[in-house]
């Protein structure tokens, strides 16, 4: 593949970019000459504008004028004003990557484009165009956008999704050393759900109205598990404890180490079985036991219902990295010069 940069060869086209930014365009008028725009960054052989910029930022910059104001909206502006001219370079290095392998957008795919970003907001075509109205955005903006971004969709998916590759044994690894634990003697792996009510509470019946409560969500979420649903999915998305950010999982701890009332309640437990759910001062939870035995290697979740997961993250690793070293080759190839 040819370099970008041999598209700037000569002294010749590059004066006319430069004398383009210096001297402005000019067309007539009634008044005379009138300055239309102005070029903010040359990227091989084309040119971004002021006004390009100042589209991409209009809806930005009146979320920031509600926000703050001042020299903090002035920095804030400035940032926003940088980050979109960077993100314009970007788009225009892979834009022109895209020319190179012949790869287009047919209106069929902008126009299924367009329908699945009205759809995803669930709005007829007049309420859609509203919408866009209101935010400061016409259609053909937002048609510029996404044929852009089918356009980088196609030539990611040729020069860099193509190459990623995610093995068996990637999976494997990546299982070993986040999904399992080594235990010894007298300790315990645990996964925890909690359900509370507010101690603020005094009043006997409102507190027995919420003590009922937060009881009944115990039963079910205890009742889910049972019949099979993942526990670290369900602490995840119905504990009220600060565990369920991590699937409930507490890690490993010495049974000396715990209260009493939880001692009590794994003490017969066996790996993989369920405790019955405990009152505490202020909720009630249940624990799963996932190892009790000695010096053992213990899982928090079994490798086949992992490794979908792992797969998936890994790869979405692997896109990011390969997707910035793609995108820092193209400008290390291109002359790019912001004005």
């Amino acid at each position: 593949m040819k370099r970008f940069i041999a598209i700037y060869s000569t002294k010749k086209c590059l004066s006319k970019i430069l004398a383009f930014f210096l001297l402005g365009i000019f067309l007539p008028s009634a008044g005379g000459a009138e300055l239309v725009d102005k070029v903010v960054a040359v990227v091989n052989d084309e040119v971004i504008t002021l006004s390009e910029v100042e589209e991409e930022t209009e809806r930005i910059f009146q979320t920031l004028a509600k926000e703050s104001s001042g020299q903090a909206l002035a920095n804030s502006m400035a940032e926003a004003r940088e980050a979109t001219l960077n993100g314009l370079i970007d788009r225009r290095l892979i834009n022109q990557r895209a020319k190179l392998t012949n790869i287009t957008v047919t209106d069929e795919e902008l126009a299924a484009a367009l329908d699945s970003t009205r759809n995803r907001m669930a709005l007829n075509p007049t309420e859609f165009r509203k919408k866009l109205e209101r935010s400061g955005m016409t259609e053909e903006t937002l048609k510029k956008q996404l044929r852009d971004q089918v356009l980088q969709s196609k030539i990611v998916s040729l020069d860099v999704r193509a190459k990623i590759v995610v093995t068996d044994e990637m999976i494997r690894n990546y299982y070993n050393e986040q999904h399992t634990a080594k235990t010894e003697k007298g300790n315990l792996y645990l996964l925890q759900m909690g359900f509370q009510w507010n101690p603020e509470v005094t009043e006997p019946e409102k507190k027995q109205e919420e003590k009922a409560e937060a009881k009944k969500r115990a039963d079910r979420a205890l009742e889910l598990v049972n019949e099979g649903q993942d526990f670290k999915a369900t602490a995840k998305e119905l504990s009220d404890l600060p565990s369920a950010i991590d699937g409930g999982d507490l890690g490993i701890l010495n049974l000396d180490d715990l209260a009493p009332s939880m001692r009590t309640a794994i003490a017969a437990l066996q790996p993989g079985e369920l405790s019955k759910i405990i009152e505490t001062s202020d909720g009630y939870q249940f624990f799963k036991l996932l190892s009790a035995k000695d010096e053992s290697v213990t899982a928090s979740s079994s490798y086949e219902k992992a490794k979908d997961e792992i797969r998936e993250k890994l790869y979405e690793e692997k896109l990011k990295a390969a997707y910035s070293d793609w995108v820092k080759k193209l400008k290390e190839s291109a002359y790019i010069q912001k004005l």
